[in-house]
């Protein structure tokens, strides 16, 4: 079992962003909390949740690290014990808004990793993506990080934007490395509608060879990859989790939920959420959708897909690519030696 709490203010809006945030509604911050710990109180019972069987807990955004400590606390007292003894307890933050004071707060509650929204170590190229920080602050935030003592530290890049060359991303790759982490996620700059990039798509720069050599250069670091974007040499439960199809509570306004065959949407919209937490719309998925997402997200991770999923025909084509030497396999599962090639392979699979 899993739950991803989205909080969603931000101190600034990402050009790329197409997440649920808002930078102008930091006043309903109590509210919002309030109505996202009655949300909880519901979803523990609809899920039945026993204790000490929550694996992962991620906060995600918009940005945590806006929402002081305190008024996180009921939260964590109410799920505290539904939670592991060792379970995977994520915020994300960024490094403008993290301060000490943050960070020790969090950390108090139970906080044992911290995923940080750095993008880049370049100033002109944060300034071109809105970010609120600068590199420094990145650095400092960081080492406080690992000063106070969290397990896991991991960070962020962003790649194929405009003017990106090997140069650049070599600089990015060589600073985080620098730093006291043990996880990269690095993601390819995507257009999505709603995004003030959508304006000016041409940001986006089409270089397939950028993708190979961000890859290379951070698994020759020591970061293996264990999905399309994320590397470390520690991988993420939460992340897997998602891969894995676990079920998840999705708490907040823009979250997802997943129980078994149903996904459950609670209300984007702050004002309606804090009136209503309760009122979320639920999506049935039919067996073949869900065979469907496991085998994408078995081929984009080392997760990989269990053969006792696949009809005669499905398994024909993958024992194909097994001969072709696109996919590995042993007496249970297939796997994929090229996560760029990931959706290509499913649909081969699936078609």
């Amino acid at each position: 079992m899993l739950i991803y709490l989205h909080i969603p203010y931000c101190d600034s809006k990402c050009h790329y962003c197409s997440f649920n945030t808002y930078v102008d509604k930091f006043e309903t911050q109590s509210k919002y909390m309030k109505a996202l710990y009655q949300q909880l109180v519901f979803e523990l019972q609809r899920f039945d949740v026993t204790p000490q069987s929550i694996e992962t807990l991620f906060i995600g955004g918009g940005t945590p690290s806006t929402v002081d400590p305190e008024l996180y606390a009921p939260i964590f007292e109410l799920l505290l014990p539904y939670m592991k003894k060792n379970a995977e307890i994520t915020t994300e933050a960024n490094p403008n808004s993290a301060s000490k004071a943050w960070l020790e707060g969090m950390k108090k509650l139970g906080v044992n990793r911290v995923s940080f929204g750095v993008q880049s170590f370049s100033t002109q190229k944060l300034k071109a993506l809105n970010r609120a920080h600068n590199p420094q602050q990145a650095k400092e935030a960081i080492h406080t990080a690992k000063e106070l003592g969290f397990a896991h530290l991991s960070l962020d890049l962003i790649y194929n934007y405009q003017g990106d060359t090997k140069e650049l991303l070599i600089n990015d790759i060589k600073e985080a490395f620098s730093l006291p982490i043990d996880h990269i996620s690095a993601y390819e700059l995507t257009i999505e509608v709603g995004t003030k990039f959508s304006a000016t798509p041409e940001v986006r720069q089409e270089d397939e060879d950028l993708a190979f050599f961000v890859t290379d250069e951070i698994e020759k670091r020591g970061f293996k990859a264990y999905e399309i974007s994320n590397f470390g040499t520690y991988q993420s439960k939460h992340n897997k989790g998602y891969w894995e199809l676990k079920n998840y509570i999705g708490a907040g306004a823009g979250a997802v939920g997943f129980l078994k065959n149903r996904r459950y949407y609670p209300q984007t919209d702050i004002e309606s959420y804090v009136a209503d937490p309760l009122h979320i719309t639920e999506e049935a998925l039919t067996p073949d959708e869900l065979l469907t997402e496991k085998i994408f997200l078995g081929l984009r991770s080392t997760i990989g897909v269990e053969k006792s999923l696949l009809s005669e025909a499905m398994i024909k084509k993958a024992n194909i690519l097994c001969e072709k030497k696109k996919l590995l396999c042993d007496a249970t599962h297939y796997y994929n030696k090229n996560f760029f090639l990931s959706d290509e392979l499913a649909l081969y699979i699936l078609g």
